[in-house]
């Protein structure tokens, strides 16, 4: 039977996935920082993958609380920003896996910059046991290095991670043409080659994402993360998406 997030009934098309978000995602309708109900509705929705038999791992962006990029547009040396754009998805992990244990959800959180008050240090055999035991491991910090999108990060992680495929929760459902927002004649997909992506400069990740994907055979599944219970129905194969493989 359907609840409204997808059918109970239908088995989810990958057994294990990277869910890639926006730090702008968390903020909601605010214009900085985290909405705790937003966290809360994507906490909701990871759970239910879980509880369909799907492994979940995440990767939060930072971009609700500081971009590298636009730190270093402002006249800060790119490093120093890009750290502290790492430092930032730290904190935003922190805000969903309290969120998600609050659910009764078992949740690691893993950091590529070491702090061990807070955090796991990134154990690639250690996630790995974290997932085959069930619980729902979010990755932070980025790659750890700077100069790296937390796009290459979500790539990685889920190669590392042998995922089924990388899903990433947007704010449109799936990969258009053009800005659909200020664009009315944009051109939706249902599915890309890794080439297509490239060749024609979609920017649905940055190109070492999309690289990492194609060379490890990771498809990668656009889908709007802002409609309610669109993650688990995107796992069952339902709803609108744009599969890039």
């Amino acid at each position: 039977m359907s609840d409204g997030n997808g059918s109970k009934d239908s088995k989810p098309k990958y057994a294990r996935v990277l869910l890639k978000v926006s730090g702008e995602a968390l903020m909601g309708e605010q214009p900085y920082g985290i909405d705790l109900a937003m966290v809360q509705r994507i906490a909701g929705e990871v759970k239910h993958a879980t509880e369909i038999g799907t492994q979940v791992c995440l990767v939060i962006g930072g971009g609700n609380i500081f971009r590298g990029l636009s730190g270093a547009a402002a006249g800060m040396e790119r490093a120093s920003a890009d750290y502290m754009g790492m430092l930032a998805t730290v904190m935003n992990a922190l805000a969903v896996q309290t969120t998600l244990e609050s659910m009764g959800v078992d949740t690691r959180v893993q950091s590529a910059i070491p702090m061990t008050t807070v955090s796991e240090p990134y154990i690639r055999r250690r996630a790995m046991r974290h997932m085959d035991k069930g619980r729902v491991v979010i990755f932070a910090g980025g790659t750890g290095n700077p100069f790296f999108t937390t796009d290459t990060a979500a790539a990685l992680r889920a190669a590392e991670m042998n995922c089924d495929a990388l899903l990433k929760g947007t704010q449109v459902d799936g990969v258009y043409s053009a800005d659909p927002k200020t664009n009315s004649d944009a051109t939706r997909y249902d599915a890309l080659s890794f080439m297509d992506v490239l060749s024609r400069d979609l920017r649905v990740m940055d190109a070492s994402a999309i690289s990492l994907c194609r060379d490890n055979d990771i498809p990668i599944v656009v889908f709007s993360i802002h409609t309610q219970g669109q993650f688990v129905k995107t796992l069952q194969g339902q709803g609108p998406a744009t599969v890039i493989s």
